[in-house]
């Protein structure tokens, strides 16, 4: 082991070792991104009061995302006498109750509680690994965040960071290639394709010198895997980089992160500071001779510069907008060199392969998608969240199992995956397994890991209506197929969603998703389709109903469904009248109320307000004239 490097794991193990036995209590909140939306400043700040009040010596951290996101805020508790507890739903109001009871008398507040750390039970509480959201997972790209301070280089070091670089450093370009090929590693962006093949080409690619870029543009609608990991782990994804670099001959390395991400960059920034000064980035690292540089990227929020060549246009200056291919980035990219755009989690998993080795890293995944995936589950399921599993688990294992089914105990009815480019899965194909080649098999992609979750109240002309709605507003015009074509696509469904539909549309939306497919200049553009191909595919039933009995089955569309007040449920209450914006609603109190259908702008608002007690307010299907 490198010396230098072998005094730095030394006294980071001492500190972290020092934390898990300190005999006073650690409290870890965490403040990532959803935290804070739910409220875990305040959390934080009231723990802080609650130490003060009662005069208690403690430790308090904070920590990334654990992943439990349904029950943010989180707050997790160690103390010497037992295994962490893990509480979940901690705002403001509960700190004084949790502070007492489980800090001051030594009782852990088992209503609170989402599991311990370990194997071991606490009062009756089961330890997470085995609760029903953790038990299918494989967590290793999340395996430190929620456990670590991510601005503390050492809490990183002391949990097996950097064991990767200091390995790879030993080892020539082709044998840290020749590492990530039978490690089966593909790129965890969306398209799959090999890294170590990737890599390889830009290797052998002539060049006066070689760019790395890591593509933290993370823009799906509903996706949050990157932002998460580098507000958790920065230094897994700083790691990942240094060791690319090294295997593909680089010494500058770009990450190209969003601006609406700032706490991502936040952490970004002082973990590359913190690498830097330890001789992990920079001239001469860890005695080597190989210098590798990181610069930080700051992106405006165009989807489109998720496109590997428009965010290479973007980092040089230009405006964010494809180039034609080939030549391949690989080949000629930034600035003309050769170039390797690889996503945060595929840079993440490149550290741990070196960390453990390749063996380690096949233990999971299917024949052709090697490792573990993370994804964000969102929509309507119970536990949303990030989580990591196995590729080739099952979608019905990964709603049902992790995600503990529908909300509301509803019907299941389809789940996007892969974002805006991806496609709409029926409830008929849920054991379909979650891997690259099963999902483009029924008209989907894994994109970078976005699953949104929808019951039969969804109406999937609409759903397909929305995404290419906003593939449409964020495409950067380049192309005819894409600029031109995903607004002709938009208007159909407009029509169609509005009763202005015709069957021809079906035949006409077809064509056009085969032609943008056929000839958009990006892939971005080529896959803005999926979402209106695989809703044809699968609930073309829907689309008939829009058309010819212009109606939206789900009661979704306003200008296909109407509101009724029931006269023998109507008791006058006025509650309607008083909620209804257009002045649609009359009648006297306590007598029955009535909607004027031509007026009505179908808001919605008097089925909301209608009290439950008498359900006398109704949405159908269809447009009563």
């Amino acid at each position: 082991m490198n010396c230098h490097f072998e005094n730095m794991v030394s006294r980071a193990r001492a500190e972290w070792q020092s934390l898990q036995a300190s005999q006073k209590p650690v409290i870890r909140v965490g403040t990532a991104t959803c935290g804070r939306s739910a409220g875990a400043f305040r959390t934080l700040q009231a723990i802080k009061a609650a130490a003060r009040k009662s005069r208690v010596d403690c430790t308090i951290i904070e920590v990334g995302c654990v992943g439990l996101c349904f029950a943010e805020p989180i707050v997790a508790i160690s103390k010497p006498s037992r295994p962490t507890v893990f509480y979940g739903d901690i705002n403001a109001d509960r700190v004084p109750e949790l502070f007492e009871k489980d800090i001051v008398e030594n009782r852990p507040v088992v209503k609170f509680a989402l599991g311990t750390s370990g194997k071991d039970k606490v009062e009756g509480i089961s330890p997470l690994e085995e609760t029903p959201v953790f038990k299918p997972q494989v967590r290793r790209i999340l395996k430190r965040c929620g456990l670590i301070n991510p601005d503390n280089i050492n809490h990183y070091i002391a949990n097996g960071g950097y064991a990767g670089l200091e390995k790879a450093i030993t080892l020539s370009s082709l044998e840290i290639i020749d590492q990530i090929k039978a490690s089966g590693l593909r790129g965890r962006g969306g398209a799959g394709f090999p890294t170590g093949k990737k890599w390889k080409f830009c290797h052998d690619a002539p060049g006066d010198c070689k760019y790395l870029i890591c593509n933290a543009d993370e823009g799906d609608p509903g996706a949050f895997m990157n932002r998460s990991l580098l507000e958790g782990d920065p230094h897994s994804v700083i790691e990942g980089m240094v060791i690319a670099g090294k295997g593909i001959g680089a010494s500058c390395g770009y990450i190209y992160c969003r601006a609406e991400y700032p706490l991502a960059l936040e952490r970004l920034d002082t973990a590359i500071k913190q690498a830097r000064a330890a001789g992990f980035i920079g001239k001469n690292i860890l005695g080597s001779g190989f210098d590798f540089d990181i610069i930080i990227k700051k992106g405006a929020g165009a989807f489109v510069c998720g496109e590997e060549t428009a965010l290479i246009a973007s980092i040089e200056g230009e405006r964010g907008t494809p180039r034609p291919r080939p030549p391949f980035p690989a080949i000629s990219g930034l600035w003309g060199q050769p170039t390797i755009i690889n996503n945060v989690e595929t840079l993440a998993s490149v550290s741990l392969i070196l960390q453990n080795g390749v063996d380690w890293f096949t233990d999971f995944g299917s024949a052709q998608s090697k490792g573990t995936k993370t994804f964000a589950l969102v929509g309507e399921v119970k536990r949303t969240g990030l989580v990591e599993v196995p590729l080739g688990i099952t979608i019905r294992e990964m709603i049902f199992d992790i995600g503990g089914g529908i909300r509301g105990d509803k019907e299941f009815k389809a789940v996007q995956t892969g974002g805006p480019s991806g496609g709409c899965i029926p409830a008929s194909l849920m054991d379909t397994p979650v891997d690259y080649d099963s999902l483009n098999a029924v008209g989907s992609i894994m994109g970078s890991g976005g699953m949104v979750v929808m019951n039969t109240d969804s109406c999937m002309v609409d759903v397909a209506r929305y995404f290419l709605e906003f593939t449409q507003k964020e495409s950067c015009g380049a192309c005819a197929p894409c600029r031109l074509g995903t607004k002709q696509m938009l208007d159909i469904l407009n029509d169609i969603t509005s009763g202005k539909g015709s069957i021809l549309d079906l035949e006409i939306l077809e064509e056009l998703c085969r032609a943008i497919k056929n000839s958009a200049l990006c892939g971005l553009g080529q896959t803005a389709p999926n979402p209106v191909l695989s809703t044809i595919k699968y609930f073309r039933s829907e689309y008939l109903a829009h058309i010819i009995e212009k109606k939206c089955p789900a009661r979704v569309c306003k200008d296909l469904i109407s509101y009724l007040i029931d006269p023998e449920k109507c008791t006058g209450c006025g509650k309607c009248l008083r909620a209804c914006g257009s002045g649609a609603i009359s009648g006297e109190k306590k007598k029955v109320h009535t909607i004027d259908q031509s007026i009505c702008i179908r808001c919605g608002m008097c089925l909301e307000q209608c009290p439950a007690r008498f359900n006398a307010v109704r949405c159908i299907a269809g447009k009563i004239t």
